[in-house]
């Protein structure tokens, strides 16, 4: 292996230069990386990658490939249990001194046993551990590490290949790492399927497309005397938590939250065809059920004393509607606007007004096929024309739709 080794370090060196980049993340590179390296005759049976990154629940991603198991993407949070294992762990020490951490497992057991990886590791069959540090561009230091569970462990050639290897890897791994941070940025603050484009180059203002969509606009009742009255720390609670049934209500039926706006919630359902249109509309008229549903469990918690039952009213439109980058030379949005962006926030406006927890436009009567529930016909700001709006069962079977009428049909063609 003496004369092997800068061979093999070459080959796994221009490969990470080459081809490694191509790989779609830093778990399948660092699973090729442990057969490259097999192949080469190092007798690696581990590799691991942790990496801090920028999520809002996630602290850090740990890639872990092993020669007997499927490679795994570890996500690890700030909770207790993680923040101790790491205060103990190698990797905290390699983050400390930016060098090298060996730990001997069957040549030193003593010296090991400082570190409980150390323990799992050895009942797993693993004779030997070290941990480098990864420099990144910015200063900060990440950590590879290479396991065997060779008689003998690492020899010092096996050693070598893994530091003459490093800062490739850690190149790499950087590229990979900046991808998944403004991914993870954009998916957080303008949404996964804005966040695409922003990424794919849509980024000049007026720059976008017009799309046909389910709009869906939510606001909670009273809010404005409740922020008034309560402190800023309890307001923030009530928000999340509101905003987080919504979400979680929209994201779970295909949908797409685009925007926080005070305590409102602008979502879309996109459309291409009159059958897409339908699901759309019946994805939008679930994810409002599932949200009033979710609502109604925060309410039975009682969790904040101080704050009263929540209450939501939500619209559903549907039209036309200009996907794409507004605002400023320096400071753009990425958002719906337009007339039927517009008639639906208005139409939020009316449910307000007349105490509906959902109210849906003719629009959506036509796209559903079911002028049942109708509640009037009103006048809104900015229409000329008097708006009809409906009132769907949102008790209905979900299985037969929201119609009375239609299934009042169904029923009789069953008979």
């Amino acid at each position: 292996m003496v004369l092997e080794a800068p061979l093999v370090a070459a080959d796994v060196v221009q490969w990470l230069y080459s081809d490694a980049p191509h790989l779609k993340g830093t778990l399948e590179i660092v699973s090729e990386l442990g057969e490259r390296l097999r192949a080469g005759s190092v007798p690696v049976d581990r590799v691991t990658t942790g990496i801090w990154v920028v999520h809002p629940n996630v602290r850090a991603e740990g890639s872990i490939w092993t020669s007997s198991k499927a490679p795994e993407l570890v996500l690890y949070t700030a909770d207790a249990k993680t923040s101790d294992d790491y205060q103990k762990s190698p990797i905290k020490r390699v983050h400390e001194t930016q060098k090298p951490v060996r730990v001997e497992i069957e040549r030193d057991p003593v010296a090991a046993a400082q570190y409980p990886i150390s323990e799992d590791l050895r009942e797993e069959g693993y004779t030997d551990y070290i941990a480098l540090p990864m420099p990144f561009s910015d200063g900060s230091v990440k950590v590879a590490s290479f396991s065997t569970k060779a008689p003998g462990g690492f020899s010092g050639s096996h050693i070598s290949v893994f530091e003459s290897l490093i800062r490739p890897l850690a190149l790499v791994c950087e590229l990979k790492t900046l991808r998944r941070t403004a991914e993870t940025v954009l998916d957080t603050y303008v949404g996964p399927r804005a966040g695409g484009k922003v990424l794919d180059g849509t980024t000049r203002r007026g720059e976008g497309e017009w799309i046909k969509a389910i709009v869906s606009f939510a606001d909670i009742r009273g809010f404005t005397r409740l922020s008034n009255t309560l402190p800023a720390d309890k307001i923030v609670l009530f928000l999340n938590k509101y905003f987080g049934a919504m979400t979680a209500a929209v994201e779970a039926h295909g949908g797409e939250v685009l925007k926080f706006i005070g305590d409102e919630v602008m979502a879309i359902f996109p459309y291409e065809t009159e059958e897409e249109a339908r699901d759309a509309a019946m994805r939008a008229l679930l994810a409002a059920r599932d949200t009033l549903s979710r609502i109604a469990e925060i309410n039975a918690e009682k969790s904040c004393v101080q704050t009263p039952d929540m209450s939501v009213g939500i619209a559903l439109h549907a039209g036309d509607v200009f996907y794409g980058n507004v605002g400023s030379e320096t400071r753009l949005d990425f958002t719906v606007v337009g007339p039927a962006v517009n008639l639906a926030a208005r139409i939020a406006e009316l449910a307000k007004d007349l105490e509906r927890q959902v109210l849906v436009s003719d629009a959506i009567a036509d796209i559903m096929g079911c002028r049942s529930g109708l509640f009037g016909q009103y006048q809104v700001k900015g229409f000329d024309d008097p708006v009809s709006v409906y009132s769907p069962d949102m008790s209905a079977d979900a299985a037969v739709g929201y119609c009375p009428e239609n299934t009042a049909e169904r029923a009789r063609d069953a008979n």
